[in-house]
């Protein structure tokens, strides 16, 4: 059963064929009755209408409207012809049902005109004789209750396809917006990752190369100095992975894993180690801060900490061999500032006006792209007498 309800659907002229042919059968038998009954008096007529109006039903789907005026012809024509009612009049009915439910509005409004008046007209031309004014007046509201039916049931069928074609086209509209916001945001995940994984690698690792170099360069005349420069590389290179393994626990496990089993993000308060670290490794560092220290939202102080190691990597690798360098960190009543400097000879112009060439500058790039995400502003560039200079303010709201 199922199948062949499946099979109708797929095929509606067949449908309406197989029922024109039915209704053309049933007005066949009924209008050779009427023939048998009137004799010569019924009116030949009676059979393009019944063809035609047979036709309207085969025809519905594809040409409504035209449909319509057909029909609205040949009823015409019926009052004109005296051609009684037949059977094949219900194709009027069905007519007026499918143009409210898919014809144009124009052509909806204009068949329940018609609808309305057609009963009036019918007993108008052929009124029955054995009933008052009060039985025809009731036989017309009998037969324009019809009409009217079929009219509120196609309007009806044509608001309930318009709501549901609604609801398709939002769920398809909320749908592409999912799609839109999952790749925005795995765009941003990958972003922040490649900026994490930069800040952890250009650090550590300039850190232990230049502690690398001052051990082959003291190995010989100071053991002591190159055991410390040793000790060093062993401690931030193993940093460095603990980092790295918070990053790609990250990317494996998803978001159902719980992040206490993580490296803590870095905060604030471990600027003054990340100085410290800078100084065993040769780098003259300047740290104060200034204002009252207090709790800073997590993304604040992980954007803070991140500039202030990558400036300081930026002097180890631009700066030179004698650079130093200091860093400020102001408490202000509604913003972080930043402040650090190094009097070396300055990076190259590219790296931090037009982000770098081959590959290069991305630190300063990551910089923007994390001060933008806070809402802050970043400054960065050479400073008059000399030296690199990179300022930031950093919003600031309660902590919670």
């Amino acid at each position: 059963m199922q199948r062949l309800y499946d099979f109708l659907r797929r095929h509606p002229a067949w449908v309406d064929g197989f029922w024109a042919v039915f209704l053309f059968g049933i007005s066949a038998v009924s209008a050779t009755a009427h023939r048998e009954d009137r004799g010569t008096d019924a009116p030949l007529a009676i059979v393009p209408v019944i063809v035609l109006l047979c036709l309207v039903i085969a025809m519905r789907r594809r040409m409504p409207e035209r449909m319509l005026l057909l029909t609205i012809g040949i009823g015409a024509a019926q009052v004109a012809l005296d051609v009684a009612v037949t059977p094949a009049d219900f194709a009027m009915l069905v007519i007026v049902y499918t143009v409210a439910a898919t014809g144009a509005r124009w052509a909806s409004r204009l068949a329940l005109a018609v609808s309305l008046g057609a009963a009036t007209v019918a007993q108008l031309r052929w009124p029955n004789d054995n009933s008052g004014v009060l039985g025809n007046v009731a036989i017309v509201v009998l037969q324009t209750v019809p009409f009217a039916l079929a009219w509120v049931l196609g309007d009806s069928i044509r608001t309930r396809r318009a709501y549901f074609a609604q609801l398709e086209e939002r769920a398809a509209r909320l749908e592409k917006e999912r799609e839109a916001q999952a790749k925005v945001a795995v765009a941003a995940e990958r972003a922040r990752i490649a900026r994490e994984l930069h800040d952890v690698v250009a650090h550590n690792v300039s850190v232990m190369v230049v502690q690398a170099d001052g051990a082959a360069y003291v190995l010989d005349a100071a053991p002591d100095q190159a055991k410390k420069a040793l000790e060093t590389i062993s401690s931030t290179g193993r940093q460095a992975l603990a980092e790295m393994r918070r990053l790609l626990g990250v990317l494996r496990t998803g978001e159902h894993q719980e992040t206490s089993e993580y490296v803590p993000q870095p905060d604030v308060e471990q600027i003054d180690e990340l100085v410290e670290q800078c100084r065993h490794a040769g780098l003259p560092v300047d740290f104060k801060v200034e204002g009252t220290p207090r709790p800073l939202p997590s993304g604040v102080e992980l954007t803070a900490y991140r500039i202030v190691q990558e400036a300081l990597t930026n002097t180890r690798k631009h700066g030179g061999p004698n650079a130093g360098a200091s860093v400020r960190l102001v408490y202000f009543d509604d913003g972080l500032g930043l402040l650090v400097e190094d009097d070396g000879k300055g990076a190259p112009h590219e790296l931090y006006e037009e982000g770098g060439i081959d590959g290069q500058g991305h630190g300063l790039i990551g910089m923007r792209e994390r001060v933008g995400m806070v809402g802050g502003t970043l400054d960065a560039g050479p400073r008059p007498g000399g030296g690199f200079r990179i300022s930031a303010l950093l919003p600031l709201k309660p902590a919670h």
